[in-house]
């Protein structure tokens, strides 16, 4: 999978994941909506670990430097 998210991509994917498991763990949100923030969290850190969101492929998003021609 060609990497196609950037450092600040990155720090912001795992930051709002750890919001939503913050508000998870306090009993802030509960219920349905826990579970769905909750996988889109692993979602988050998941993708934020391999540099790559299959979402952006499709549309050609890249977040982060192209690589240098040779």
């Amino acid at each position: 999978m060609m990497k196609n998210m950037g450092s600040a991509d990155r720090v912001l994917r795992v930051l709002v994941a750890l919001v939503v498991g913050g508000l998870i763990l306090t009993g802030t949100v509960s219920g349905v909506w826990a579970w769905v923030l909750g996988i889109l969290a692993v979602v988050f850190v998941l993708t934020a670990s391999v540099s790559a969101c299959p979402l952006y492929m499709p549309f050609g998003i890249r977040t982060n430097k192209a690589p240098a021609k040779s």
